[in-house]
């Protein structure tokens, strides 16, 4: 495996537990819940799963781009 494949496992496995536990959450909020309230609180976590998975390839073109150390730019 190369240098950029072993710096991407984290960032991946990161954004697949915390998106596991959002479809776990809505899950559980769809079960709990009727109506309005379900819809509700059942977009918070969606939208949040996607906005893990948009930064998620963010930080894979940065790895790709050359930018493994994001904070040594700071």
């Amino acid at each position: 495996m190369s240098d950029h494949g072993k710096k991407m496992v984290a960032p991946i496995v990161i954004t697949a537990i915390v998106v596991l536990y959002y479809v776990a959450y809505f899950a559980l909020i769809a079960y709990v819940l009727d109506g309005v309230f379900r819809v509700l609180f059942g977009i918070i976590p969606a939208i949040l799963a996607a906005v893990m998975i948009y930064v998620c390839i963010q930080r894979i073109n940065e790895i790709k781009g050359g930018e493994e150390d994001d904070i040594g730019k700071y």
